[in-house]
Parts: structure tokens; sequence; C-alpha cells
């Protein structure tokens, strides 16, 4: 089974191959390692494993912290693909049928950045209406957004009002972007973690801002 262990790193060399030498050494297989995020010091890591049948996954966890300097941050299991440069793939897709941008779109965005769901929604008179949706998305529905209008892309906190009742017990993580008007956004959820980093919600922002460019108002 595949999991996705998003770690924090001293960034210097060697602290990743003696991560992998630990999760190795309980028989974990990594097939993709993903940089999140740097700042001075400190790494942020997506590492996707293969964990042989009948092992938990608590085991990547006490491996990978046996690392000094090492912390993770989630462990969660994994299904989506496993090319991380997937945005001009994604582009071109909705580029070649524009009217079912949306849709494209929304449906692809989560096997990118590695959330658990995406959802397009806009704010109406008296509410909000939710355009698409991706396969995994919570049939529970926000019955408002509050914090719409939306300027710029930015990190959303999963335990507010707002937010329906069955995310919260999932502990899911949110951000969001606007679409092309900051009425129009791209809701992304991560049930169980991990947060989303700042970079990675730029990197949402500017994907979302390249498509919009050729969606449908």
């Amino acid at each position: 089974m595949s999991f996705l262990i998003r770690v924090q790193l001293p960034d210097r060399p060697g602290t990743l191959g003696a991560v992998a030498s630990a999760l190795g050494e309980i028989g974990a297989d990594i097939l993709s390692v993903d940089v999140v995020e740097r700042s001075p010091g400190v790494a942020i890591d997506d590492l996707v494993v293969e964990l042989p049948s009948g092992r938990l996954p608590d085991v990547l966890i006490t491996a990978a912290e046996s690392v000094e300097g090492v912390e993770v941050d989630a462990v969660r299991p994994y299904a989506g693909v496993l090319d991380t440069h997937r945005e001009l793939e994604l582009v071109e897709e909705v580029a070649a049928e524009p009217v079912k941008g949306v849709e494209v779109f929304t449906e692809g965005v989560p096997k990118i950045i590695r959330a658990g769901w995406a959802v397009v929604a806009r704010r109406v008179p008296g509410g909000v209406e939710r355009l698409a949706a991706s396969t995994a998305a919570p049939e529970t529905r926000a019955v408002e957004l509050p914090w719409l209008p939306l300027a710029k892309a930015r990190i959303l906190d999963g335990e507010e009002a707002w937010v329906p009742e069955t995310w919260r017990e999932l502990g899911t993580e949110l951000a969001a972007t606007p679409l092309g008007s900051p009425d129009r956004v791209l809701l992304v959820g991560r049930p169980g973690g991990p947060m989303f980093r700042a970079a990675e919600v730029a990197r949402l922002a500017h994907l979302a801002g390249i498509v919009s460019v050729v969606l449908p108002d």
C-alpha cells in the first residue's frame, strides 16, 4: 500500500538520504520525492512510499524520526498519480475543450497538489453555487463562504463556523484561490492533512491564474 508522508528535515546534505535509508530498513520503498517548501535551514518534502502488506503506517513515522532533526507532519494513504509536473498537461486539456474546462480543471487539480478533493464555487444572490466538483468531493456542501469575494489565494481555517461539521470531523485542511474572478473560487481540501504550505498555495494560485484565461466567464 502507498502512503504520502510529509517530513520536515534539516536542509543539509545527506539528511534525505538518511531518511531513505531508515525507511528502507523497515521495508518501505520510496516511489517519489516532491519538494514542497524551502526556508533557511529547513526543507519540507513529500515522500510517496510503498509499505509491505501487513505493516502499519506508524512504522513510517518511527523510522523517519529516527534521523536527527526530522519531524513527520502527516502520513496518509495515497492513491494518486506519481507525476508531480502535470500542470502543462492539465492546462492543455482545459484549453482543448473550454466549455468543459471548469469540470476538467476541478478533477485534475487534486492530483497535482495532492489534495483529497476540489470544488469550484461562486457567490450568487442568497448563497453559494457549486459549479464543479472532483470525484472525491464531499456531498455535504458549505451553505456560505463568508470569505468571498476572495482577492488572493489563502489557507483557510478548517474549524470556522462556515465549515460543514463532516469536514471538521475529518480534520480537513483547506485552501482557496480566485478563479478568474474574486467571486469564483477553487476550494481544495485534504481530509486528515497535512496542512497546506505557502509554496503549495502559491502553486495553486499560479495554476488557477493560467487556466482562468481560457475558461468561459
